[in-house]
């Protein structure tokens, strides 16, 4: 157990490197919707919810930080990110972190997804356009036991709404929140585990 958390504490110092080079070099310089959760939060989030055999995916990967915690956990861990760049970053880094995670280049968006909110479009976020990434990972979306995302502003109800289309019943949907941290939910509902040790 110790050997994982000092590999889970590498994998995270390595993630915030990764993200103030990448804001340096590349957002400042033009804009990009990759922004870093809280590597911490997600960690103890995921090491609640962990379970021998369980399958994860992270929506819109990035620099694959996350994925790779989930397999440092024992999750069978997958990626998908729209940002073909990225990818290349999280393979490199699970390499040299010595993760079994998968990274594939395209959307997390299942094939002939369509958001009918209120605001669709603006619902939609930063989740950009592409073929989906299911089709290379040669998985569905209802393959995957925890599912993990990152929203942006108004693609909450989005996201929930994917997990319910296409999602296994009775999965894990993992929501970071800037505000409210890590909300789980499951069939649409909020299951938010209290951390250990709080009422």
């Amino acid at each position: 157990m110790a050997a994982m958390h000092a590999r889970l504490g590498t994998a995270c110092a390595e993630g915030w490197a990764l993200w103030e080079r990448f804001d340096r070099t590349v957002r400042e310089r033009n804009f990009h919707p990759f922004i870093a959760a809280d590597y911490d939060r997600v960690r103890e989030a995921l090491l609640m919810y962990r379970r021998p055999g369980l399958r994860f995916l992270e929506w819109g990967s990035a620099s694959g930080v996350i994925t790779i915690l989930a397999d440092i956990m024992g999750f069978d861990a997958y990626g998908i990110e729209l940002d073909g760049s990225l990818v290349t970053m999280a393979r490199e880094l699970a390499r040299k972190l010595e993760s079994q995670a998968t990274f594939t280049a395209g959307s997390f968006l299942p094939t002939g997804y369509r958001w009918r909110g209120r605001n669709s479009a603006e619902d939609m976020g930063n989740t950009g356009t592409g073929p989906s990434g299911y089709l290379q990972l040669g998985r569905a979306l209802d393959d995957f036991d925890v599912v993990f995302g990152y929203p942006w502003s108004g693609e909450r109800p989005m996201m929930l709404d994917l997990m319910h289309q296409y999602g296994r019943r009775g999965a894990l949907l993992l929501l970071n929140d800037t505000n409210d941290g890590v909300r789980a939910y499951r069939d649409g509902r909020d299951v938010t585990a209290r951390p250990r040790g709080l009422p």
